[in-house]
């Protein structure tokens, strides 16, 4: 832990930098590259919505073992049962003694002929839930507009709270990046859309923002007064507050990812299935996404922003053109070491030395004369 600690310290005094900033191009390729390859999912496997999205039957039935074997005599009894709309069911475990099988919409007459078949193949108990479709719907039209009220609140919060509308924009691309990226991840792994899902979604849009807002508080410290020295332009500025808050992201990121991963093996391998699996796989992708998004995408992105202000581009040739007079070295570079003496005072304090005469020199004049 010390040497972390010490990494940690060199980085928030500048003594060691990363420069997030300045490769920023590097990292809007990576991301834009991982955002294509999700959003392929969409297209490619499409999402595997739910029950409570499309409308059906879900029966839950109890079984001495819950295994592979148990699924495909319930499978059988169900697609034998005579139902056509049940021909096709999806059937899975969940924990070691249920199993739960879902169809499409059914009748009441057609149901409760699904059940008998399932009691006949061995299930000591049976229940059923029918599901229409306008509930999922209703779901579905209440999350989208709890997303939109959202990222109008994060837009409104973020102008008012850093009085700059350039860190919006960059927080609700990196909002988007990170939902893009969940949704992906779900399309490709065929994990059922629930409203677990889509409550695990609106949950990591504030934790990302909330690691989002964290760095920016810090590029707005460093950069109160930035105009009033030539010693680093705004993007080093920014780029300081990104490492100074590094360790912090790291450490708060993998301290919530432990307990989520946790859910995640649980509720995967454990249960099987349900909306604890759901939950999990969203909010565990949607924060490491979150994290990465609040370093390499939000402040490069706000920093690039206000770069292209007449009143920044002054300050940066003015403190680049001090350096090619003065001769030091950039404060991004990725590794920094305390700042060079700039070369003419070096220059001019040699000769200084040289024309000031020495005590031995002085005294052999005084014994000459």
């Amino acid at each position: 832990m010390g040497r972390i600690s010490e990494f940690g310290h060199h980085l928030y005094e500048g003594r060691i930098s990363f420069d997030f900033v300045g490769r920023r191009k590097l990292w809007y390729t990576v991301s834009l590259l991982i955002v294509i390859v999700a959003a392929l999912g969409f297209f490619v496997r499409g999402f595997n919505m739910g029950i409570e999205f499309k409308g059906g039957v879900e029966f839950t039935a109890k079984v001495q073992t819950a295994n592979s074997s148990a699924v495909d005599d319930l499978t059988k009894a169900v697609e034998e049962s005579g139902v056509a709309e049940a021909a096709d069911p999806i059937v899975n475990t969940s924990g070691d003694n249920t199993i739960r099988i879902q169809t499409r919409a059914l009748s009441a007459d057609e149901a409760q002929t699904v059940t008998d078949a399932i009691s006949e193949s061995g299930a000591t108990e049976v229940s059923q839930n029918l599901i229409g479709p306008s509930w999922g719907k209703q779901v579905a039209n209440k999350a989208l507009t709890g997303l939109l009220v959202f990222l109008v609140v994060v837009v409104l919060f973020i102008w008012a709270y850093f009085r700059e509308w350039r860190m919006s924009v960059a927080g609700i691309v990196a909002l988007a990046h990170d939902l893009i990226i969940t949704a992906g991840v779900y399309a490709w792994s065929g994990f059922e859309v629930t409203p677990a899902t889509v409550t695990g979604l609106l949950t990591i849009l504030g934790y990302s923002l909330y690691d989002t807002v964290v760095v920016f508080d810090k590029v707005r410290e460093n950069t109160k007064n930035v105009f009033k020295s030539n010693t680093r332009t705004y993007a080093e500025q920014a780029n300081l507050a990104v490492n100074q808050t590094l360790v912090r992201s790291i450490n708060t990121s993998v301290t919530a990812l432990l307990p989520v991963a946790a859910l995640l093996v649980v509720g995967a391998g454990v249960l099987g299935t349900g909306p604890l699996k759901d939950l999990a796989l969203a909010l565990f992708v949607g924060m490491a996404a979150g994290t990465y998004s609040s370093i390499f995408i939000a402040t490069p992105l706000a920093s690039q922003l206000r770069e292209r202000e007449p009143d920044v581009k002054a300050h940066t040739k003015r403190v680049l053109a001090r350096r090619a007079k003065d001769g030091t070295v950039s404060a991004s570079d990725t590794v920094v070491a305390a700042p060079a003496a700039p070369i003419r005072a070096v220059k001019t304090s040699g000769s200084a030395r040289r024309s000031q005469p020495t005590r031995s020199s002085r005294s052999g004049r005084k014994n000459g004369r």
